[in-house]
């Protein structure tokens, strides 16, 4: 029996331009469903945040265009602004079903492995 989980991911970028971006995205997605091993048809939807120095893409778009993932509802939202907080950083959660919910693997890049490395693997 399949559980409900949200699992996350946050991935920086050095530039802000779309080929920064669209590779920074897609790699951080491939590796957590990967990791995972998460069925894309169980996916239920995906949530991304970006600071607000990242502005040449949204990541919801191409993870939508590039996996084909048309029928799964995405938002892309612009992440708080905090003090001191971790510049050009892509965050993800994507909720689906799964098998293990105890084998969850958060999958955290670059400079934003800083930010949970208590999730870290």
């Amino acid at each position: 029996m399949d559980n409900f989980v949200s699992i996350r991911g946050a991935a920086t970028v050095k530039e802000n331009n779309v080929k920064e971006i669209k590779n920074t995205t897609m790699e951080l997605f491939s590796k957590i469903v990967k990791q995972n091993k998460i069925d894309k048809s169980k996916i239920i939807n995906i949530v991304f945040t970006v600071t607000d120095d990242l502005d040449s893409v949204n990541p919801a778009t191409v993870i939508r265009k590039e996996f084909k993932l048309d029928s799964i509802p995405m938002l892309c939202v612009q992440e708080m602004k905090v003090r001191n907080g971790l510049p050009k950083c892509i965050r993800v959660m994507i909720q689906t079903y799964h098998g293990n919910p105890n084998g969850i693997k958060h999958i955290y890049l670059g400079e934003a492995i800083n930010l949970r490395p208590d999730l870290t693997v």
